[in-house]
C-alpha cells in the first residue's frame, strides 16, 4: 500500500501528502542547487529523518525506563560533498533538559541511538556524527 504521495509542482518544488494522516510536506531545491530555499529540502528531510527517527527511539527507550527527557532538543547540521553531490555527514546533537539524570539512565537512552530504523537505513559512507549535552 502507497505511503505518500508527491507532485512536482515545477520551479524545483514538490508535494509530499501523507496518505494516512493527509499531512503535507513541501519541498524546495535549496539555492545552491538552483532553488528557492524556502521550504526544506530533500537532503534536509533526510537530516530531519535521521534525528527525529534517534529522538523517538529514545523517546521510547526512556518510556519503558521510567526517564523523562520531555523537552530534549536536536540540532541537526547537515554537510555537504560534492562530486558526487551527496550529503556527506550529519551531525546530530541533543540537548537533554537540566535534570539529575544519574550515570545509569544516561547510559540507557545513549545505547539506543543508532539502533533505529533511519540510523541503520543510511549508507555506510554517511558519516552520522551523534552527540549528548546532558
Amino acid at each position: 500500500m502507497t505511503t505518500i504521495k508527491t507532485i512536482y509542482l515545477g520551479e524545483l518544488r514538490t508535494e509530499n501528502e501523507h496518505l494516512q494522516s493527509g499531512n503535507k510536506v513541501i519541498t524546495d531545491a535549496p539555492t545552491d542547487n538552483r532553488g528557492r530555499g524556502e521550504y526544506f529540502s530533500p537532503t534536509d528531510l533526510l537530516a530531519t529523518a535521521l534525528g527525529s527517527c534517534i529522538m523517538t527511539i529514545m523517546g521510547i527507550t526512556a518510556r519503558d525506563h521510567n526517564i523523562d527527557i520531555e523537552g530534549t532538543q536536536v540540532e541537526l547540521t547537515k554537510i555537504m560533498a560534492s562530486d558526487p553531490r551527496r550529503v556527506a555527514e550529519v551531525v546530530v546533537e541533543f540537548t537533554f533538559p537540566r535534570k539529575n539524570y544519574s550515570s545509569e539512565q544516561k547510559r540507557i537512552v545513549e545505547s539506543v541511538a543508532g539502533t533505529s530504523p533511519v540510523p541503520l537505513s543510511l549508507h555506510p559512507d554517511l558519516k552520522q556524527t551523534i552527540k549528548f549535552n546532558w
